[in-house]
C-alpha cells in the first residue's frame, strides 16, 4: 500500500543508484518528492528534494542529480544536499518554443553534460548543451504520427558515445534511433 511516510512510496516513477552513498534515488511522484533510500533492507528513505512533480532522473559522472519537474516544465541539476538546484532545460513555461518544454518525462546526460529531454506533448527529444538557453531538436518534433521523422509520446531516452539518440516511441510501440545530425530516425525495435 502506498503512503507518504519515510518508509512509504506512492506511485514511484523512476529509480537510479547513487554509488557514492550506496543508495537508491527514487522519484516518488505522487508524494511530490525525490527520496534517497539505503539499499539495506529494513531502512527508511530520506527526502532530498520536496515539492517537486518529479518524473525521470539521472546522475552524471560528477555526482550531480538531474530531475525532471513536469509541473514547472523544467529539468534541474542538483548537488546532493542542495534543495534548490539549477535549471538546465526549460523553465520558461509550457509550449513548443525551443526554450520551453511540454510534459517532459525522461532525461539523459552525456559526457559533455548535455541534457536530453523527452517531451511527451511536443513529440520530440530536445538536447540542451551545457549553459544553453534553448534546446536543439534531435529526434521527432514534426508532429504526432508514425513516419520516420515523427514520434508519438516519447518516453525513455539514452544516447550512445557516437551521439545516436535511442528513444521509446510510446504510442507507436517502437524504439527509434536517430544518428547525430539525422533528419529522420530508423526503427530499431517494434
Amino acid at each position: 500500500a502506498g503512503g507518504n511516510g519515510a518508509d512509504r512510496l506512492k506511485r514511484p516513477f523512476y529509480v537510479i543508484i547513487d554509488k557514492e552513498s550506496d543508495s537508491l534515488i527514487i522519484s516518488d511522484t505522487d508524494n511530490s518528492r525525490v527520496i534517497r533510500w539505503p539499499r539495506r533492507k529494513g531502512t527508511c528513505g530520506e527526502t532530498i528534494i520536496s515539492n517537486i512533480d518529479c518524473f525521470g532522473l539521472t546522475m552524471d559522472d560528477n555526482g550531480f542529480l538531474y530531475v525532471v519537474d513536469s509541473r514547472k516544465r523544467e529539468v534541474r541539476r542538483y548537488k546532493i544536499g542542495d534543495t534548490e538546484g539549477t535549471v538546465v532545460a526549460g523553465g520558461n513555461g509550457n509550449g513548443y518554443r525551443l526554450d520551453q518544454l511540454s510534459i517532459p518525462r525522461y532525461v539523459f546526460v552525456d559526457r559533455e553534460h548535455s541534457v536530453y529531454v523527452t517531451e511527451y506533448s511536443n513529440h520530440r527529444v530536445a538536447k540542451w548543451e551545457l549553459g544553453a538557453k534553448q534546446g536543439i531538436v534531435v529526434a521527432g518534433g514534426q508532429g504526432q504520427e508514425n513516419s520516420l521523422t515523427q514520434l508519438d509520446g516519447p518516453q525513455g531516452v539514452v544516447v550512445d558515445q557516437l551521439g545516436t539518440v535511442y528513444v521509446t516511441d510510446y504510442n507507436n510501440n517502437r524504439i527509434m534511433g536517430w544518428s547525430k545530425g539525422a533528419t529522420q530516425g530508423i526503427v530499431i525495435a517494434g
